[in-house]
Protein backbone atom coordinates (compact mmCIF):
# COMPACT_ATOMS: atom_id res chain seq x y z
CA UNK A 1 0.00 0.00 0.00
CA UNK A 2 2.83 2.38 0.84
CA UNK A 3 4.61 1.70 -2.46
CA UNK A 4 1.42 2.45 -4.36
CA UNK A 5 1.00 5.77 -2.54
CA UNK A 6 4.63 6.66 -3.22
CA UNK A 7 4.13 6.03 -6.95
CA UNK A 8 1.01 8.21 -6.99
CA UNK A 9 2.78 10.98 -5.10
CA UNK A 10 5.71 10.80 -7.50
CA UNK A 11 3.36 11.15 -10.49
CA UNK A 12 1.42 13.94 -8.82
CA UNK A 13 4.60 15.90 -8.12
CA UNK A 14 5.29 16.04 -11.86
CA UNK A 15 2.32 18.39 -12.19
CA UNK A 16 3.92 20.94 -9.87
CA UNK A 17 7.66 20.65 -10.51
CA UNK A 18 9.86 21.51 -13.46
CA UNK A 19 11.90 18.96 -15.37
CA UNK A 20 15.18 20.39 -14.16
CA UNK A 21 17.22 17.28 -14.93
CA UNK A 22 16.53 17.37 -18.66
CA UNK A 23 16.94 21.14 -18.82
CA UNK A 24 20.29 21.01 -17.01
CA UNK A 25 21.55 18.18 -19.23
CA UNK A 26 20.82 20.32 -22.29
CA UNK A 27 22.66 23.28 -20.78
CA UNK A 28 25.62 20.98 -20.14
CA UNK A 29 25.45 19.86 -23.79
CA UNK A 30 25.75 23.53 -24.79
CA UNK A 31 28.85 23.83 -22.59
CA UNK A 32 30.49 20.84 -24.31
CA UNK A 33 29.58 22.32 -27.69
CA UNK A 34 31.34 25.52 -26.59
CA UNK A 35 34.42 23.48 -25.63
CA UNK A 36 34.32 21.96 -29.13
CA UNK A 37 34.16 25.22 -31.01
CA UNK A 38 36.78 26.91 -28.84
CA UNK A 39 39.13 24.02 -29.54
CA UNK A 40 38.50 24.25 -33.29
CA UNK A 41 38.48 28.03 -33.63
CA UNK A 42 41.60 28.67 -31.58
CA UNK A 43 43.56 26.49 -34.00
CA UNK A 44 45.29 28.73 -36.45
CA UNK A 45 47.12 26.46 -38.84
CA UNK A 46 47.90 28.52 -41.90
CA UNK A 47 44.81 29.40 -43.87
CA UNK A 48 43.20 25.94 -43.73
CA UNK A 49 40.22 27.09 -41.70
CA UNK A 50 39.63 30.23 -43.79
CA UNK A 51 37.00 28.56 -45.94
CA UNK A 52 33.26 28.53 -46.30
CA UNK A 53 33.03 25.43 -44.11
CA UNK A 54 34.18 27.36 -41.05
CA UNK A 55 31.52 29.99 -41.68
CA UNK A 56 28.90 27.26 -41.92
CA UNK A 57 30.30 25.78 -38.70
CA UNK A 58 29.95 29.11 -36.89
CA UNK A 59 26.36 29.49 -38.09
CA UNK A 60 25.56 25.89 -37.07
CA UNK A 61 27.07 26.48 -33.62
CA UNK A 62 24.86 29.52 -33.14
CA UNK A 63 21.78 27.62 -34.33
CA UNK A 64 22.66 24.62 -32.15
CA UNK A 65 23.01 26.77 -29.05
CA UNK A 66 19.80 28.65 -29.79
CA UNK A 67 17.79 25.49 -30.47
CA UNK A 68 19.31 23.69 -27.49
CA UNK A 69 18.56 26.56 -25.12
CA UNK A 70 15.01 26.84 -26.43
CA UNK A 71 14.63 23.08 -26.01
CA UNK A 72 15.96 23.23 -22.45
CA UNK A 73 13.19 25.68 -21.63
CA UNK A 74 10.64 23.48 -23.41
CA UNK A 75 11.59 20.25 -21.68
CA UNK A 76 11.53 22.07 -18.38
CA UNK A 77 7.75 22.26 -18.91
CA UNK A 78 7.46 18.62 -20.07
CA UNK A 79 6.73 19.52 -23.70
CA UNK A 80 7.21 16.38 -25.76
CA UNK A 81 8.03 18.04 -29.11
CA UNK A 82 11.25 19.51 -27.73
CA UNK A 83 12.45 15.96 -27.07
CA UNK A 84 12.40 15.31 -30.80
CA UNK A 85 14.36 18.52 -31.41
CA UNK A 86 16.94 17.32 -28.89
CA UNK A 87 17.19 13.92 -30.58
CA UNK A 88 17.84 15.71 -33.88
CA UNK A 89 20.47 17.92 -32.27
CA UNK A 90 22.15 14.84 -30.81
CA UNK A 91 22.31 13.19 -34.23
CA UNK A 92 23.61 16.46 -35.67
CA UNK A 93 26.46 16.52 -33.16
CA UNK A 94 27.53 13.01 -34.17
CA UNK A 95 27.38 13.90 -37.89
CA UNK A 96 29.60 16.92 -37.23
CA UNK A 97 32.49 14.63 -36.27
CA UNK A 98 32.79 13.54 -39.88
CA UNK A 99 32.62 17.04 -41.36
CA UNK A 100 35.13 19.54 -39.98
CA UNK A 101 37.23 17.41 -37.58
CA UNK A 102 37.23 14.47 -39.99
CA UNK A 103 38.51 16.61 -42.85
CA UNK A 104 41.02 18.52 -40.73
CA UNK A 105 42.56 15.39 -39.17
CA UNK A 106 43.97 14.11 -42.44
CA UNK A 107 44.85 17.51 -43.91
CA UNK A 108 48.25 19.16 -43.98
CA UNK A 109 49.39 22.67 -44.78
CA UNK A 110 52.77 24.04 -45.76
CA UNK A 111 54.12 26.56 -43.25
CA UNK A 112 57.60 28.00 -43.75
CA UNK A 113 58.38 25.25 -46.24
CA UNK A 114 57.44 22.42 -43.86
CA UNK A 115 54.35 20.23 -43.92
CA UNK A 116 52.28 20.52 -40.77
CA UNK A 117 49.16 18.61 -39.76
CA UNK A 118 46.07 20.77 -39.42
CA UNK A 119 44.70 18.72 -36.53
CA UNK A 120 46.73 16.32 -34.45
CA UNK A 121 45.46 13.10 -32.92
CA UNK A 122 45.09 14.64 -29.46
CA UNK A 123 42.96 17.53 -30.66
CA UNK A 124 40.90 15.24 -32.90
CA UNK A 125 40.20 12.91 -29.98
CA UNK A 126 39.34 15.86 -27.73
CA UNK A 127 36.87 17.46 -30.16
CA UNK A 128 35.28 14.07 -30.89
CA UNK A 129 34.79 13.50 -27.17
CA UNK A 130 33.22 16.95 -26.82
CA UNK A 131 30.78 16.27 -29.64
CA UNK A 132 29.95 12.76 -28.43
CA UNK A 133 29.32 13.97 -24.87
CA UNK A 134 27.20 16.84 -26.18
CA UNK A 135 25.18 14.41 -28.30
CA UNK A 136 24.77 11.95 -25.43
CA UNK A 137 23.55 14.71 -23.12
CA UNK A 138 20.99 15.87 -25.70
CA UNK A 139 19.74 12.31 -26.22
CA UNK A 140 19.62 11.62 -22.47
CA UNK A 141 17.65 14.82 -21.87
CA UNK A 142 15.23 13.84 -24.64
CA UNK A 143 14.72 10.30 -23.33
CA UNK A 144 14.18 11.52 -19.77
CA UNK A 145 11.69 14.13 -20.97
CA UNK A 146 9.82 11.60 -23.12
CA UNK A 147 9.53 9.29 -20.13
CA UNK A 148 8.44 11.98 -17.68
CA UNK A 149 6.07 13.77 -20.02
CA UNK A 150 4.34 10.53 -21.08
CA UNK A 151 3.97 9.58 -17.41
CA UNK A 152 2.51 13.01 -16.67
CA UNK A 153 0.14 12.85 -19.65
CA UNK A 154 -1.15 9.42 -18.60
CA UNK A 155 -1.56 10.56 -15.01
CA UNK A 156 -3.49 13.67 -16.06
CA UNK A 157 -5.77 11.48 -18.20
CA UNK A 158 -6.40 9.27 -15.16
CA UNK A 159 -7.28 12.33 -13.08
CA UNK A 160 -9.72 13.56 -15.71
CA UNK A 161 -11.53 10.20 -15.66
CA UNK A 162 -12.08 10.43 -11.89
Amino acid sequence: MNLENDAIIKKDRLRFTKNKLSANLVLLAIVFNAFYFVSIYKSDVGTYYYKLIIGASVVYNLLFMLAAFLSSEGVKSYKMNYSYVLLGLGVGQIVRIFILPGAAKGATVTLSGAEEAVMGNAQFTRVCVYLIVSAALCVAAAVINISKSSTLTKYQAELEKK
